[in-house]
């Protein structure tokens, strides 16, 4: 699917979504209205958020498509983010809004008057909100869009919303028991923690989160593949500029007998297969030269390992190359993110790696997990 035909469908269920949340709105505010019911009434404003909200992806999806130009290189995919943002802080807005409303009307109650033909309306509301969040959210899953996906799991939510306004007025039929100032009270603190939580996950988004592992094992996977004679593929850095577009930088440890043309050969089809499997463009390959002339490095290596593993906070080394000639040393290792002191555990590491070395010099390059 490309980005033009995944725009048409976010576009699309957004305005499906605008339509049905208008109308939804438009019948619980009459409802609301006429039986004197705050939650029923909150109903309706809450789904005119989410009428706001529609609008708003679809300014995000049109924002995201906009060609890259020299100001915006990686292009505007991150828009989808920030529409996101936006939506969340509309949904905060709108729990906090209601809130106040709610508390006003438990210290000035209104006594509701519930007729058949409203509860009807009401139920027939809260059927077409699970319809509508199972769609949306669905649809948003298959595109990668989470302003979608926020969209479905807020009307999912909706529904629950409604469906215990019905809980409320069957206790005021049955039991005279008015409770529409206390639910309007907890609805407006569930769309609190809707808000919150959507401005929590976009903000983690737009910061840079880790890639997943099962994207990252499946780049490095078709990267190690690309021929029979690289070593491994480490340090993959996926870059998000927005849903479906990564640009990423791998490592891959090679025989030192490459001449530049076999190394400038295979890093172009590495870039291909990458593309063309994950659709996640490679802008550098990195090298790491493994030795192949002389046996004695293999032993260096494991006595190297075995020193490491002592460490627990080291999780990994790579890049491993020992130059006979210099009299060098030269490894990465991974540190890990556990770790109570990272540089204090590199430094103890290397430390103890060029003590057991004392003829040569050690080159430990400090590294990060930053992917799986």
């Amino acid at each position: 699917m490309n980005q033009s035909e995944r725009e048409s469908i976010i576009v699309r269920t957004s305005i499906i979504g605008i339509v049905a949340n208008i109308a939804l709105a438009s019948f619980k505010a009459v409802v609301g209205l006429l039986s004197s019911s705050i939650a029923i009434v909150l109903d309706a404003v809450n789904n005119l958020t989410d009428a706001l909200s529609s609008v708003v992806t679809i300014a995000g999806a049109k924002l995201s498509l906009k060609p890259a130009d020299k100001k915006h290189p990686f292009g505007n995919g991150r828009a989808e983010y920030l529409s996101a943002l936006v939506i969340a802080v509309i949904i905060l807005y709108a729990g906090i809004t209601a809130l106040v409303e709610s508390i006003k009307k438990i210290f000035s109650p209104s006594t509701p008057e519930y007729a058949p033909l409203s509860l009807v309306i009401v139920a027939v509301a809260v059927a077409v909100k699970i319809a509508l969040g199972l769609f949306v959210k669905k649809t948003g899953q298959k595109v990668n869009s989470d302003s979608l996906v926020a969209s479905g799991q807020d009307a999912l939510m909706d529904s629950i919303i409604s469906a215990s306004t019905l809980a409320a007025a069957a206790i005021f039929i049955f039991w005279g028991i008015s409770l529409e100032a206390w639910l309007g009270a907890i609805i407006s603190v569930a769309i609190i923690k809707a808000g919150l939580e959507a401005l929590g996950e976009t903000l983690s988004k737009i910061m840079g989160e880790r890639a997943s592992g099962e994207l990252s094992h499946a780049i490095k996977k078709t990267v190690a593949s690309a021929d029979s004679e690289i070593r491994g593929a480490f340090d993959l850095v996926l870059n998000d500029y927005g849903p479906g577009r990564h640009i990423a930088s791998v490592h891959i440890e090679v025989p030192d007998f490459w001449t530049a043309d076999k190394i400038d050969a295979v890093t172009r089809k590495i870039t291909n297969d990458v593309y063309e499997k994950h659709g996640v463009l490679i802008a550098a390959v990195g090298i790491y030269s493994a030795n192949t002339k002389d046996d004695r490095t293999s032993g260096i290596k494991e006595k190297v390992q075995k020193i490491l593993k002592g460490h627990k906070d080291i999780i990994q080394m790579h890049g491993f190359f020992v130059n006979e000639e210099k009299k060098e040393i030269r490894f990465d290792m991974v540190v890990s993110f556990d770790a109570d002191d990272m540089q204090a555990s590199y430094e103890n590491a290397a430390s103890a790696v060029q003590a057991a070395f004392p003829e040569y010099t050690v080159h430990a390059a400090f590294d990060t997990d930053i992917s799986d």
